[in-house]
């Protein structure tokens, strides 16, 4: 007799109790500033500098004082010239210096002219040193094109805070502060296995040679990519035959040495779904039905090894269920291993160009793609089997249980660049 089915868990909730057991994992990795793009901050980068180190001018132009321009016309010697790399003298009253972008302002001027407001005069209008002179045609304003010294960063600043996911801005926020090697967390190992004596991997059987019943595995390959893309470290155990021993074996083998085991199919009751009698054979699980749709079978456990316990965690077989589920619960999981806070997507209010007449007791996540028009048009088949409105799509409508679309309503739009960053 099958057991009686637990109520729905709402998405949220199990997102709440998943990261409650997402403890950030011990240790961490020294790397170059170079290949630290992806990573997580392991503790704070704090700046022992002011950027930029003084004040510098924004513009190619000139420095001057704005006492010597009191209005459009005024003529001054160009008394030296300051390239970026080099400082100057301090400025002396009646003159203007040559400056170009990122050269330190010298001591004295209080404004930069660009060169678009100056005309430069030959040298045999100016004084014998041979930088010529420069008339000034319009009034500046006292700091105009000054970039302040310490206004970007100042001296004792936390630059990134750990828990930080470094993207290439980061990288260079780093490196603006001297950070020529970063402390981030170690990479999660996950060891990755497909269930199901249907599958086959691509490349074994042609197509015109399959048995019958028998499918290419799509989930182990997008499963893997977006592992990847989060910094983890994937070992992937292929796909384990349907019998409890072979999945105790690979379990017990992927435990070992591994942060999480992330598994698709087989996580529901019938006589040939193995992986919840396997979990509990070696360690502890909890099989929830999660009130969303696609992706209602989900399971987590966790699996004793020496030292602690790997995290377990099952996927739907379905690969629309199988890729939603992974982008709205395991994405946020490993995030929270590696010690990012914030781990919730962001979502953007728009128009949809479609409309969804029927309501679901689930939550629903709707395939869309905007459109010329600025809206959201829906993919037609939002079976949990259909991978190409996944491909087709750029996001998903988080629309809420017991909700209806009508065309122009503004929906909750979600982007897959969210979903699998």
């Amino acid at each position: 007799m099958r057991p009686p089915m637990k109520p729905l868990k709402a998405l949220d909730d199990a997102l709440a109790e998943l990261l409650a057991h997402a403890t950030p994992l011990p240790g961490t990795d020294t790397v170059t500033t170079f290949d630290a793009d992806g990573r997580v901050l392991a503790q704070d980068c704090v700046s022992v500098l002011q950027v930029p180190p003084q004040d510098n001018s924004a513009m190619d132009g000139y420095a001057v004082r704005c006492a010597d321009v009191a209005a459009a016309g005024v003529v001054l010697p160009v008394s030296q010239r300051i390239p970026a790399g080099s400082a100057g003298d301090p400025l002396q009253p009646g003159t203007a210096a040559r400056i170009f972008t990122g050269a330190p302002v010298p001591a004295g001027a209080d404004v930069i002219l660009m060169q678009e407001d100056c005309e430069a005069l030959a040298a045999a209008a100016a004084a014998a040193d041979g930088l010529g002179a420069v008339r000034i045609n319009a009034v500046p304003q006292a700091g105009q094109w000054i970039r302040s010294a310490g206004e970007d960063i100042t001296r004792g600043a936390v630059v990134l805070s750990a828990g930080t996911r470094l993207t290439p801005a980061e990288l260079g926020l780093a490196a603006s502060i001297g950070q020529h090697q970063l402390q981030v967390a170690r990479r999660p190992r996950v060891a990755l296995f497909s269930t199901g004596d249907e599958l086959v991997m691509p490349g074994e059987v042609p197509p015109e040679q399959m048995r019958p019943g028998a499918i290419y595995n799509s989930n182990r390959f997008f499963l893997r990519a977006m592992l990847l893309r989060l910094g983890c470290e994937v070992t992937d155990f292929g796909i384990v035959p349907d019998r409890r021993d072979a999945t105790i074996a690979a379990l017990r083998d992927a435990s070992a040495a591994h942060d999480l085991i992330l598994t698709s199919g087989g996580v529901s009751v019938g006589e040939e779904d193995h992986i919840k009698p396997a979990v509990e054979t070696l360690g502890t699980l909890d099989l929830w039905q999660i009130a969303m749709k696609p992706g209602k079978p989900f399971a987590y456990g966790q699996i004793p090894r020496e030292g602690g316990a790997a995290h377990f965690m099952g996927l739907p077989g379905n690969p629309v269920s199988s890729f939603l589920t992974f982008a709205l619960l395991v994405r946020p999981f490993v995030l929270r291993l590696q010690g990012v806070l914030d781990v919730a997507p962001q979502s953007v209010a728009m128009r949809a160009d479609f409309s969804w007449p029927k309501a679901d007791k689930r939550r629903e996540f709707l395939r869309v793609r905007h459109n010329a028009a600025g809206g959201l048009d829906l993919f037609n088949n939002q079976s949990s089997g259909v991978l190409t409105s996944a491909a087709w799509g750029d996001g998903v409508v988080d629309n809420p249980a017991g909700q209806t679309i009508a065309a122009c309503d503004t929906v909750r739009y979600i982007a897959f660049s969210e979903l699998l960053a």
